[in-house]
């Protein structure tokens, strides 16, 4: 959910589409960088509040994981989108409660609800909470460290031809279900409880009791675990009053095949996600972990899933304050807050003692450029000097066409500083900075000139602003599609006009650290560095 809200505001942001006649006018207005930056942000928050059923807890993960540059617009704009979200969202559940709309109409607001007016716990109930959160960093790190080591296979794999993608998809899938399927043979049958609230077993729909190859009254646990939604499944670990309804060593085969298949089931092509799986598999072995300590604590078993869900989160995604609130919003429950806040904390140092988050391991493998938080400590003692490479590719104000041609082709820069030398200028100076999508705009129109003169302003005349505007990704205008007769590379372009004269620009003697961090927070695209003037 949370890559369709971002796949949705990323065509919004691109002028929706031509192809299917998704164009409005009103549109062409967010076709920049900053926009679409802006509503990607918004539609991955859209997309938790839609899946996790939590406004507020979507807000915050796309200020802890999302932008990696916020402002008070920012906010309040994800506000309103999860806000819009949350309303529809309740809307079309009052329309489903008639039972029309199949399992969505299940439920209400609160996904999880675990709410018990009788929970209470002491200072004897920290250490197995602390060492839940121990083991959950550790668990967590080791998914980043074996998710990355798969993706990274995958991707191998995936370079070779689409039949090879498909193979593994399906090899995946028929070796899910025959392990899905025989695992539960493993598991004993168990007695139906006496005060069960719901048919005992549970015959033809999700439920808690799976009868498999039980006599009447009595069901297979583990089969009640395998064969139900994740979100059943996730429902029934998180259950209070049935301490007895699990084994232990249904626990533990649980969750080892949870944590095994998640890591191999996600990088295939198919639409399988990280956030439910994590939870399904933190919850299992926290089950287990307070199945263990039941002797030493106040906690029921359903509590101690939560808080291992949340360990596992904390340890595998690193985030704090987004997941505490998205958890305390899936499951009402706000008296766990300070037990989910202690695990969160400790998972989440923990693992960073191992290695990155999953969203940052994922980026590094699929090669995205991407800058850190924080500055590294050797970049303290570097300049912006000692990490420029060259040769140094620039435009002149009046540039000949066939040397345009020739940079674009050669360089994949997005930008290139525009300098005037001599007649326009007493010496070589800095005139801005021009973009490269701009550059191939120009070359498009061909509004060229015989001779390098200044022509102004009245350039803009033979442009409209939706041609300067951010293209979409599937309609990114090339060089190579622009075809130049000799003449025309001998004529020359006035780049005045279109130049952004006032770029941000550093000296070279700046420390590397200053100018990352002013690059990260300044959210620019761009840098230059200029000599240090010594007369």
């Amino acid at each position: 959910m949370m890559h369709i809200g971002a796949c949705i505001a990323s065509l919004l942001g691109q002028g929706g589409s031509r192809r299917y006649g998704l164009t409005w006018k009103w549109i062409r207005f967010f076709k920049n960088d900053r926009d679409r930056r802006d509503l990607v942000t918004c539609g991955s928050a859209a997309g938790i509040a839609a899946a996790f059923r939590a406004p507020v807890g979507g807000v915050l993960f796309a200020l802890e994981e999302m932008a990696s540059w916020w402002t008070s617009g920012l906010l309040w704009r994800a506000f309103f989108t999860t806000a819009v979200v949350a309303i529809i969202l309740r809307a079309l559940i009052d329309v489903c409660l008639s039972g029309k709309c199949g399992l969505f109409g299940k439920g209400g607001l609160i996904m999880f609800d675990v709410y018990s007016a009788n929970i209470s716990y002491h200072m004897a109930d920290v250490p197995p909470v602390l060492l839940l959160g121990v083991v959950g960093g550790i668990l967590g790190s080791l998914y980043n460290f074996l998710l990355d080591k798969v993706l990274r296979v995958y991707a191998i794999i995936n370079k070779k031809s689409v039949t090879y993608k498909i193979f593994i998809a399906c090899t995946i899938s028929i070796f899910t279900s025959c392990l899905l399927f025989g695992l539960p043979w493993l598991a004993s049958c168990q007695p139906c409880p006496l005060d069960s609230t719901e048919d005992c077993p549970t015959i033809g729909r999700s439920g808690n009791y799976k009868k498999f190859q039980c006599p009447p009254g009595h069901y297979n646990d583990l089969a009640s675990l395998i064969f139900n939604t994740n979100d059943d499944a996730i429902r029934n670990l998180f259950s209070k009053n049935t301490d007895a309804e699990f084994q232990h060593s249904t626990m533990l085969i649980f969750f080892v095949t949870c944590f095994i298949l998640s890591i191999i089931s996600y990088g295939v092509v198919a639409p399988a996600g990280l956030f439910v799986p994590v939870i399904v598999t933190g919850a299992s072995y926290g089950r287990f972990v307070g199945m263990l300590f039941s002797s030493h604590t106040n906690l029921n078993h359903g509590l101690f899933a939560v808080l291992g869900a949340a360990s596992f989160l904390g340890g595998s995604m690193r985030m704090t304050v987004s997941l505490c609130v998205i958890i305390l919003e899936l499951t009402n429950n706000l008296l766990l807050l300070p037990m989910i806040m202690i695990v969160l904390l400790v998972s989440k140092t923990v693992a960073d003692a191992f290695n990155g988050n999953i969203y940052d391991l994922i980026m590094k493998a699929k090669g995205f450029p991407y800058l850190e938080v924080h500055v590294e400590p050797y970049m303290r003692q570097l300049t912006v000097a000692d990490v420029v490479t060259g040769p140094l590719q620039v435009c002149h104000g009046n540039e000949k066409v066939g040397n345009i041609v020739h940079i674009l082709k050669t360089t994949n820069h997005q930008g290139f500083p525009v300098i005037d030398e001599p007649p326009h200028s007493e010496s070589p100076v800095l005139y801005g900075l021009i973009l490269r999508a701009h550059l191939i705009t120009l070359l498009k129109k061909r509004v060229f000139l015989r001779t390098p003169v200044r022509i102004g302003s009245d350039s803009f005349r033979h442009f409209s602003a939706d041609e300067f505007a951010k293209k979409g990704l599937g309609n990114v205008d090339k060089i190579e599609d622009i075809k130049l007769t000799e003449e025309e590379m001998e004529m020359f372009l006035d780049l005045h006009p279109f130049t952004n004269a006032s770029p941000y620009t550093v000296v070279e003697t700046m420390s590397l650290a200053k100018a990352s961090t002013l690059f990260r927070e300044v959210g620019l695209r761009h840098l230059l560095v200029i000599p240090k003037r010594t007369t």
